[in-house]
This record gives structure tokens, C-alpha cells and sequence, in this order.
């Protein structure tokens, strides 16, 4: 019987996304991406071990979700390098021996089909070398400095996927040529070609999407909506409301959404009083059926005096990881006379966004007054309400 073994070059930073954290760890519907995309390939038939190749300094952390979510398949995972061609290469000194085809899937394309998977491993096992791909549908242009300069014929032109998936010693033999020539190659088909294997295509799928950008994250999280796991599992949705307040006082800072506001006055609390933060996370609580932030985080315990809400709010993701449940999206509104916070509600969306671990697009942030009215049209406190919806997988 044909077997392979997959490797999954694990290493992007996640820049074209603003990230700090490399894009495979992000949260879609309550897994990090890269789970996903494990237990995709894990469905294969064919597949009978899984490298991935991990940036360095994530290695722990990787290992730490293949023990968590129980990836049985994962034998090993090692540390990447500068290039995608160097993190396929460092896979391959790993691949065992008896292994007749490897196949290479991108991390961060969860939404593999593995009756696909399993017909590019077939039709590279009777050719030598295979890959998904999908007609190119949209007109092309040739663009150079914002200008268009030609339309490109696009009769013939392919959009390439993953995976690609080669006979062990041919992609080896590739690769070496490719480190002799000093060649380098946009993915492994490139490599084959400059080689003169032949690859065979194998009609993919537009739902093999990439995660590269926050609109792709943002889709991914609708499509795993409509068929999680393929398994059957459905979504359901629960609705949260949160609400907070806090006193202005002289001699605090001004804390919202864990940007720090240039005011004469700052929000009294046992915390650092993130009324925005506050209300989001009370209503995450409760729409996971958690009670709330006083239950969770009491002001009479001293470990919580002074912290960062945005420390408190990380927790509360756990909290409600562990109950199933992740954010769909969120609808926060704050109250305040004064000041001005639009400025300020881009800094506070990338924050809440990396600590949720969902795209921005996930988040809405609003201000209003009172028109003067009350103890916020005053200038006596400012407050805010949040409303969320978590999905959870049954």
C-alpha cells in the first residue's frame, strides 16, 4: 500500500497580518489554525506521519498543541528555516525511511479537503509528482506603481495550492539541484520543474483558502461555520451582554482597551479599570454561562490589584476555551463626556484582537455621550456596554 508522510513548513510570521504571533497559532473557531490543519491531513488515508517545521522559537509551543490536542500523527517537529525551501529541506532530513511519497500542505490551510489530499497522493504515486490547483477565474492585470499596464490572457494560468506531493528520492533529487544552482523556488513544483519532473495537476478547491490576510481568517471562520470538522459537528452560537463602570478620579491613569489615554483624570478600581475591557469580558462570561468578572477576578484578592484588564481578559479566553467556546464577534460601545476616543480605537482594536486571538474584523468599537446627561454627561465616571456572540462545537 502507498504511504507518506507529510510535512507541514509551520513558519510564517504573520507580518502581512500586523501580528506579533506567527498566523498558524491564531484561534479559528476555538483551535489554533495549525490544529486544524493537522487533523485535516490526519484523515488521509495515505498519510502515516506528520513533521512540522516550526519557527524556532515556537517549537515548545507547537509541541505543547500536539500533546494538548492529542495530534497523534505529529512525530516530529523541528525547527525551520529562513526560506520555505529550507524548512521543506529541514522536513526532509526528517522523513523515515519505507516512506514512499511526501506530501507538503501549507500550515495554514485548514480547510483541506482529505479526498483531495488522497487523490494527489494516488496521482503523484502513478506519475511521480503531484499538486492541487484551480483555474484562474478573474481578469488579470499587470500593474506597475498603482497603474494598470496590460491584461494578462489568463487562458492556461492555474492558481497553485497545496499539497504538493512528490515521490521521496525525485523531490530530494530536486532539491539538491536546487541548493547546487543556487535556485530558488517559489514552492515544490517550482523545484520540479527546474529539474524537468513533471508535475500533474489535481482540481482543487476555491475552500483550500490560505490564511495570509485578517479577510482570510475572517472567511476561513465562516466557512468552518457552515462544516467544522467534516464530521458533522455543527455550531452553536450564544449571546452575551456585558456592563461597566467606574469613577474618574484625579491622580489615576486613564486606561481603555488597554491603551493608556492622555487625560487629567483616571477611572478608580481595584484594577487598572478598563471599563471597555471590563464589560467585554463580562460579557464573553456570560454568554459562556460563567457568571462574571467579580466572580472570577474578586477586588478583594490582591493578586488582581493594579493589573493590566487586558491580562484579565487573556484568561477569560481560557476560561471559555475550556468550556468549548470561542469569540464570534463583538459589539462594545463607551459612554464618556470626555475625551475624544476614536483616535485611540485602532490601537485598541490590535490589542483586544491579539489577545482574543480573532481578526480585527471580528470587533467593533464605538463612543458616545450623554449629551451632558448623568453622572457620564457630568464627567463623573465613564462607562461601557458590550454585546458578544461565542460559538461552541457540540
Amino acid at each position: 500500500m502507498t504511504t507518506a508522510a507529510a510535512i507541514i513548513p509551520a513558519g510564517g510570521a504573520g507580518l502581512r497580518m500586523g501580528l506579533d504571533l506567527p498566523k498558524q497559532y491564531l484561534q479559528l473557531a476555538n483551535l489554533p489554525i495549525l490544529v486544524h490543519t493537522v487533523r485535516a491531513l490526519q484523515r488521509s488515508s495515505f498519510i502515516k506521519t506528520i513533521i512540522i517545521v516550526a519557527p524556532a522559537e515556537h517549537l515548545e509551543q507547537t509541541r505543547a498543541l500536539v500533546r494538548e490536542f492529542d495530534l497523534t500523527l505529529v512525530d516530529q517537529v523541528v525547527s525551520g528555516g529562513r526560506t520555505r525551501q529550507e524548512s521543506v529541506w529541514a522536513g526532509l532530513q526528517s522523513v523515515p525511511e519505507g516512506i514512499d511519497l511526501v506530501v507538503v500542505h501549507d500550515g495554514v490551510r485548514p480547510l483541506v479537503d482529505p479526498e483531495l489530499v488522497d487523490a494527489c497522493v494516488l496521482r503523484a504515486a502513478a506519475t511521480g509528482a503531484a499538486m492541487l490547483a484551480i483555474p484562474v477565474k478573474d481578469t488579470l492585470k499587470s500593474v506597475t506603481d498603482d497603474v494598470v499596464g496590460a491584461t494578462v490572457d489568463r487562458q492556461g494560468l492555474w492558481q497553485a495550492q497545496t499539497p504538493q506531493v512528490a515521490r521521496l528520492a525525485l523531490l530530494k533529487e530536486a532539491f539538491a539541484a536546487a541548493a547546487q544552482d543556487g535556485f530558488e523556488g517559489t514552492d515544490e513544483a517550482s523545484l520540479l520543474e527546474h529539474i524537468g519532473a513533471e508535475v500533474s495537476v489535481v482540481m482543487g478547491s476555491a475552500i483550500n483558502l490560505k490564511v495570509t490576510r485578517v479577510d482570510d481568517l475572517a472567511l476561513a471562520a465562516a466557512l468552518l461555520g457552515r462544516n467544522r470538522e467534516g464530521d458533522g459537528s455543527v455550531t452553536t452560537l450564544r449571546v452575551g451582554h456585558g456592563y461597566d463602570a467606574h469613577r474618574l478620579v484625579a491622580g489615576r491613569p486613564l486606561v481603555l482597551g488597554g491603551v493608556t489615554i492622555p487625560c487629567e483624570q483616571g477611572l478608580l478600581g481595584h484594577s487598572d479599570a478598563d471599563v471597555l475591557l471590563h464589560a467585554l469580558a463580562d460579557a464573553m462570561l456570560g454568554a459562556a454561562g460563567m457568571g462574571d468578572i467579580g466572580r472570577h477576578f474578586p477586588d478583594t484578592d490582591p493578586a488582581y490589584k493594579g493589573i493590566s484588564s487586558l491580562v484579565l481578559l487573556g484568561q477569560v479566553v481560557d476560561k471559555i476555551a475550556r468550556q468549548g467556546f470561542g469569540l464570534a464577534n463583538a459589539d462594545v460601545t463607551v459612554i464618556a463626556q470626555q475625551p475624544k476616543l476614536a483616535p485611540y480605537f485602532s490601537e485598541m482594536l490590535a490589542n483586544i484582537s491579539q489577545t482574543l486571538g480573532v481578526a480585527p474584523a471580528c470587533l467593533n468599537l464605538k463612543a458616545t455621550t450623554t449629551e451632558h446627561m448623568g453622572f457620564t454627561g457630568r464627567g463623573e465616571g465613564i462607562a461601557a456596554h458590550a454585546v458578544v456572540s461565542l460559538s461552541k462545537i457540540d
